[in-house]
């Protein structure tokens, strides 16, 4: 585990230690999102903030101008400190690290859903439930349509992935007839 994501884990458990106590945890999730989103979206935002000839003041002012009437005062007194301390290079990880930290504390996850074709919002939330069901909490599902599946379904809930694809199981018959005919 990298320094930077140690770091970014405690930055975005104190974080949400602040925004459980106030009541805003989803709120400042979907700060952090808008943010998350706009550094990975906008490569010119994020080289700026890199750039260790400016001065840490210049980049709050930056970030204020650019997200100050969209995120609470709790989220950007954290940029703040992150920034003044040198370390916006983890606020995407940290967003990341926060979801994490939520999503186990309130009993949700977040389900990355591949098919090989879309599915319509009745069978995402179905999906949705049956893996609520295995795994005990509330999934919100988002759903990546991959033709190399040929068919089938696989679902990513956090570290672990759920394998229900026919390329899946035609890889796993390979090996099966391979390690056999050895």
């Amino acid at each position: 585990m990298s320094r930077d994501t140690v770091v970014a884990k405690r930055y975005a458990k104190a974080l949400f230690e602040l925004a459980s106590a106030a009541g805003t945890v989803a709120e400042v999730e979907a700060q952090l999102k808008l943010i998350a989103d706009t550094l990975e979206q906008d490569a010119g935002i994020e080289k700026f903030l890199s750039l260790p000839s400016v001065a840490p003041t210049a980049k709050i002012d930056v970030l204020k101008a650019a997200f100050g009437n969209n995120v609470s005062s709790l989220v950007l007194d954290t940029l703040q400190v992150i920034v003044s301390r040198r370390r916006q290079s983890i606020i995407v990880e940290m967003y990341e690290a926060f979801t994490k930290i939520a999503g186990e504390v309130l009993g949700q996850a977040h389900a990355t859903v591949y098919t090989a074709h879309k599915l319509s919002e009745e069978e995402l939330s179905g999906v949705s439930a049956q893996f609520g069901s295995i795994t005990g909490k509330k999934i919100t599902a988002q759903q990546i349509v991959e033709p190399a599946l040929l068919g089938g379904i696989q679902v990513r809930i956090g570290d672990r992935l759920y394998d229900g694809s026919l390329s899946g199981k035609l890889a796993r018959l390979q090996k099966t007839l391979n390690s056999k005919a050895l």
